[in-house]
């Protein structure tokens, strides 16, 4: 077979064969994009593997291209002066990078400015970048694409704000469908008149012509922008939140629209301070909460998710092909950082087969979560021995990594501390823990304490290091070793095994050798 993975072989069960190694995923290892909005101007360069990229570097400029658009037609003097100077220094990054020319894009302030055409021309004759404008659709789609890299085959609608414009996009069977753009972004929503209350009709008619243009909406909304991240944040310091992810962070309606009489209520410099947020972030968030209350009142969706990626990521999506679309971000993420920092890059799957047959009950862990925590199970082996179960916690919890809730970061980040140590009682996490069920945090100690066993046969090189049977009813603990093991299985070996009886509340472990 060759690297495409059109094909996987049994060797490499269900997850098919690494990608980033491929040339076409290759090609895609350091990738810059430039997102001229009405509120910011910010480059990204993405790095790593290609299916689920880290940030190389990411930076922002919160230039305020489109205040005073609604009302003069014209881009922000001052703006464009900030603008094209962030501009300029993001050209000469990417220039020092190797990875000029940027693909660059601009949004609603400078498609609908009546000098957007001549700032795109100053900004070619002064940097020679070429700046992509794209109409409201064509950014609803690519933010809904952005979602797709992090959550492939995504159901729901997606909702991106920006500061002149808002876009839905749906999507379905991981595709994109039906696309709107609107008028509803929060610096245009400042010229609105009738005060307060005639921004809350003005509001809630346009909410309601969207709902009926979309039609009925009862799956999950995506919120894409940086308005929605600071209400999320916002969200979380009211709701008292332990982990300070902004991705894949779910809210209910009910959570919304407190959260949203809580900005009307609270002080908003306090509110900032307390979240820290930027001074012209904070501006427009009262604003965006209340369009987020119709959207959630009149829409009915099932949850609401925070999604970190949009239209950056939808760009670098747009230029993937499809069987790497296809992949599965958590562990193409996790397979290169193996391939790029473990000690004996390969043993991750090795272990995976290990250690496998404890997770075949009905209520078992997802395999593809399993399989992460092999994979990443020797990247930390740099850190210090005393902190290296909490430089994995951290890691696991706070990485960029797609593809996971909250929960599942957790059980991913509790795994890895037991790869490390034995005993998790009076850690700094335990906030933590408590965002995964009592049976969902046994089940990552006990594949953290499997994985701590089988790091101790790394040395073995039999194919194959053994098998696990676990018989629950009668508490018993089996595993047979490969022949090549057994001057491997010494008195810390057969410590770690007892930990990971015990974990299972195994009183008979039985130790053989085929």
């Amino acid at each position: 077979m060759d690297a495409s993975g059109d094909a996987a072989t049994e060797d490499w069960g269900p997850f098919g064969r690494p990608l980033f190694e491929d040339p076409s995923a290759r090609a895609l290892r350091r990738v810059g994009v430039l997102d001229v909005g009405s509120n910011s101007v910010r480059m990204v360069v993405f790095d790593g593997a290609a299916r689920s990229p880290a940030y190389f570097f990411n930076e922002k400029v919160m230039a305020g291209l489109g205040a005073g658009l609604a009302e003069t037609g014209r881009l922000n003097p001052d703006g464009k002066r900030r603008a094209l100077s962030a501009i300029k220094r993001f050209q000469l990054l990417a220039e020092s990078m190797g990875i000029a020319p940027l693909t660059a894009v601009a949004t609603a302030a400078v498609r609908e400015a009546e000098d957007g055409p001549a700032f795109r021309e100053e900004l070619e004759r002064e940097t020679g970048l070429r700046l992509w404008v794209i109409d409201g659709e064509e950014e609803a789609r690519l933010s809904a694409q952005g979602v797709l890299l992090g959550w492939p085959g995504a159901y729901g609608l997606v909702c991106d704000i920006g500061g002149s414009s808002m876009e839905l996009a749906e999507l379905r069977d991981g595709r994109v469908g039906k696309r709107i753009s609107t008028k509803l972004g929060p610096q245009r929503l400042k010229t609105i008149k009738g005060g307060k209350k005639g921004v809350k009709a003005h509001i809630a008619a346009e909410v309601s012509e969207l709902a009926q243009a979309m039609g009925s909406q009862k799956d999950r909304l995506f919120l894409v922008g940086g308005s929605w991240r600071a209400l999320a944040r916002i969200d979380m310091d009211r709701r008292n939140y332990p982990l300070a992810v902004l991705h894949e962070y779910r809210m209910s309606r009910k959570s919304v629209l407190a959260t949203v009489n809580y900005i009307q209520e609270t002080d908003i410099e306090e509110l900032r301070l307390r979240c820290g947020l930027s001074e012209s972030r904070m501006a427009l968030v009262p604003l965006a909460s209340l369009v987020l209350k119709q959207l959630v009142r009149q829409l009915k969706p099932h949850d609401i998710a925070i999604s970190s990626y949009g239209i950056r990521e939808g760009m670098l999506y747009e230029q993937m092909p499809q069987r790497l679309r296809d992949r599965d971000p958590l562990i193409e993420a996790c397979r290169f950082a193996e391939a790029k920092d473990a000690r004996i890059p390969g043993f991750g799957s090795r272990l995976y087969d290990f250690v496998l047959p404890l997770f075949s009950g009905r209520n078992a862990p997802p395999h593809r979560l399993v399989k992460a925590a092999c994979l990443l199970h020797d990247v930390s082996w740099r850190a210090h021995p005393d902190y290296r179960h909490e430089v994995c916690f951290d890691e696991a919890t706070r990485a960029n990594l797609g593809g996971m809730t909250h929960p599942e970061r957790v059980f991913l980040g509790v795994a890895l501390l037991h790869r490390y140590k034995n005993s998790r009682e009076n850690s700094r996490f335990d906030p933590l823990f408590k965002l995964i069920d009592e049976d969902f945090l046994k089940q990552a100690e006990v594949l953290g304490k499997a994985m701590r066993f089988g790091a101790m046969l790394t040395a073995s090189e039999d194919e194959k290091m053994g098998k696990f049977k676990y018989f629950p009813k009668k508490q018993r603990l089996e595993v047979r070793l490969a022949p090549g093991t057994r001057d491997l299985f010494g008195e810390v070996a057969e410590a770690r095994l007892n930990a990971l009886g015990s974990a299972l509340r195994a009183t008979e472990i039985a130790v053989s050798w085929r």
